[in-house]
């Protein structure tokens, strides 16, 4: 199993229209959110490019608005971790 692990932008939530998105996908086996995390659990990967698009809507204006950082991982040999952040759009 695969975890996607989407920390949020400073004063943003996910949509539920996101959620909803995501949660279609056959390759998406669970979602969870807690606290500023978003963890998108995944069946397994393979060698085919995937894409997936979070949606955030900002509740709360923040000034200064630092990047925040997405990890993916293997669940069971959590040490082949990659790391990329992301920033707003316009940010």
């Amino acid at each position: 199993m695969v975890i996607i692990e989407v920390s949020l932008l400073s004063g943003f939530v996910v949509t539920s229209r996101s959620r909803m998105l995501l949660e279609n996908r056959t390759i998406v086996k669970k979602i969870e959110v807690k606290a500023n995390v978003v963890y998108i659990y995944l069946e397994k990967l393979n060698d085919e490019s995937q894409t997936f698009i979070l949606q955030l809507e900002q509740v709360i204006q923040v000034k200064n608005l630092k990047p925040a950082s997405i990890k993916i991982y293997d669940y069971y040999q959590p040490g082949g971790l990659q790391i990329s952040c992301y920033s707003g759009v316009g940010s």
